[in-house]
């Protein structure tokens, strides 16, 4: 396993700036309910979403590159790696279903707050709001095992 300096530095800064982003959002995105209504919210939402596909999601690029690079090359992977790459490849996956949820949710809450008497209106905006902490969820156990695992990896 590759343990060059600047790749070991740029792993933990990417990753640290992937799992910072994840506690960043949950924390924001529950203030943001309690303090922002209506159109307000989903401009907010929309602003935070675009400069978060930017940093987030190169940081998670980033992260899984230098990882690779680490782990390289695959013939000399473990079990360990070999997990820990295909939690990888689906936190991707789930991180792009985030993204495009994220965007369907913005017209779903300007479909509800344009028709408030409309009760299909408003299950579908809560059903996407289950969706995406469901989505949120997924995303964050998947970077916590990729995490452990890594550790497991180096630490062997």
């Amino acid at each position: 396993m590759t343990t060059s300096a600047p790749v070991v530095v740029l792993e933990i800064l990417s990753a640290s700036v992937w799992i910072g982003s994840l506690v960043c959002l949950a924390v924001v995105s529950q203030a943001a309910r309690q303090v922002l209504q209506g159109p307000a919210q989903v401009a907010f939402f929309r602003a935070v979403g675009r400069r978060y596909a930017i940093v987030g999601t190169g940081s998670l690029f980033v992260a899984i590159g230098t990882g690779l690079a680490m782990a390289w090359p695959p013939a000399t992977w473990s079990g360990t790696i070999d997990a820990a790459v295909a939690l990888a490849g689906l936190l991707v996956v789930a991180t792009a279903a985030g993204m495009a949820q994220a965007r369907a949710m913005g017209t779903l809450r300007r479909r509800a707050m344009g028709s408030p008497a409309d009760p299909v209106a408003r299950a579908a905006a809560s059903r996407g709001r289950r969706v995406a902490t469901a989505l949120r969820l997924l995303m964050a156990a998947d970077t916590l095992a990729i995490v452990v695992l890594a550790a497991l990896a180096l630490s062997h």
